[in-house]
């Protein structure tokens, strides 16, 4: 065997945490399991760090905030190192707060936290982020415009583009991998040159 031995036991932990905390959750108008979604998140941060509590916190990105896990919970099973990019890649919705109304204020205190947030936190972010615009790329060209009508964005493609763009200034410090590369690709093919 040519394969050398790594320690991917954290990683794995929070694989099968993930896959436990995502069971039977639907991804968003797609008919196929949630967990696919951070599944391609950790994928996507596999190819910036060989970093196993990266790829952790990249498994575990939206158990919070969509499947009810508490962010001590984070903290006990993998480390306040996990625990605190969790937190960072968790939007902050209070209960009954209407979804639609909060939508801009939820994005903006999202890039506000990435912006100001270290490599690590950068670094799962652009998991979450590029696998959520490789979907829409995907999707709008099987679709077209009525893919907008999936979101809650108030302004439907215009309030998309507008978080997606702010993202895409974010993440210049990774200009230089494939990542940021392939996430400008799909931004232009969504949303068009600005």
């Amino acid at each position: 065997m040519s394969d050398k031995y790594i320690d991917s036991s954290v990683l794995d932990k929070a694989i099968i945490f993930a896959v436990k905390a995502h069971a039977n959750i639907e991804r968003k108008g797609k008919g196929i399991p949630y967990i696919v979604h951070p599944m391609e998140a950790v994928n996507v941060v596999a190819t910036l760090t060989t970093d196993q509590e990266l790829m952790a916190a990249a498994a575990l990105h939206d158990v919070v905030e969509d499947a009810g896990i508490s962010l001590d919970e984070i903290e006990h099973e993998f480390g306040k190192r996990v625990r605190d990019i969790v937190c960072s890649e968790s939007e902050k919705i209070e209960p009954g707060e209407n979804k639609c109304k909060t939508w801009y204020a939820r994005k903006q205190d999202t890039l506000n936290r990435i912006k100001d947030a270290d490599m690590d936190v950068l670094i799962v972010a652009m998991g979450d982020k590029l696998s959520n615009i490789r979907t829409l790329s995907h999707d709008y060209v099987q679709v077209g415009e009525q893919l907008w009508n999936r979101f809650r964005a108030p302004k439907g493609k215009q309030d998309m583009a507008w978080y997606y763009r702010s993202l895409a200034q974010i993440f210049e410090p990774l200009a230089h991998t494939d990542a940021y590369k392939e996430y400008m690709y799909h931004l232009s093919r969504v949303f068009g040159e600005e």
